[in-house]
């Protein structure tokens, strides 16, 4: 007779220990969302400056960037995503490595379509990516082989953990367009800065 009421007992305090568990996971999902910004944006050729970063126009646009975010970390946001493609990608994610300086707090985490996503680049680039990668805070790697929809999972998974996303987009059709619409669709707020307008 004990021993049956001790497992009753046992039973409900194990599914109210669950419930309490499971909202505070909740809990600490939804505040980490709320504190946490993606990256979507061009490749060096959907860029005015093709993968020449020391022109004028890209040096105001990067002077914008850092601008734009050290508002967002003073608007409360503290993690940050990147898909680690060439272009955008990588240098929104040197800006938040630059940005530690200023804030310790923040984080920058990778998240990787798929293994050796990089390995048809440029020597310099691949240098470049696997430097950040050693910089980034943690590293999310959301396919073991390239599929046809890995980069469509990446953007879709880095919106879909944050509250808010910076654009880089100047109005064409293409992957980063989707991703805006995407965001939109899914109520997060947006940024898009246009890197047509820097010169």
């Amino acid at each position: 007779m004990f021993s049956s009421h001790y497992s009753i007992v046992l039973a409900k305090f194990a599914e109210i220990y669950s419930i309490i568990i499971d909202y505070f996971y909740f809990l600490y999902y939804y505040l980490s969302m709320e504190h946490t910004a993606c990256f979507t944006g061009h490749r060096p050729k959907g860029l005015p400056w093709f993968y020449d970063e020391n022109k004028p126009n890209c040096l105001a646009f990067k002077k914008f960037l850092l601008s734009t975010l050290r508002g967002a970390i003073n608007y409360g946001l503290r993690t940050f995503l990147t898909g680690m493609a060439e272009g955008f990608d990588m240098i929104a994610a040197e800006s938040i490595i630059e940005l530690k300086n200023e804030f310790s707090y923040i984080k920058l985490i990778a998240v990787i379509p798929c293994i050796g996503q990089e390995l048809k680049w440029s020597t310099s680039q691949q240098k470049r990516y696997h430097k950040i990668l050693q910089k980034c805070d943690d590293k999310i790697i959301l396919s073991k082989s390239y599929t046809p929809n890995c980069m469509i999972d990446r953007n879709k998974y880095m919106v879909d953990h944050s509250s808010f996303v910076i654009a880089c987009y100047n109005g064409k059709h293409g992957g980063t367009e989707k991703t805006i619409r995407y965001a939109q669709q899914t109520n997060k707020k947006v940024k898009i800065i246009n890197p047509e307008k820097y010169h």
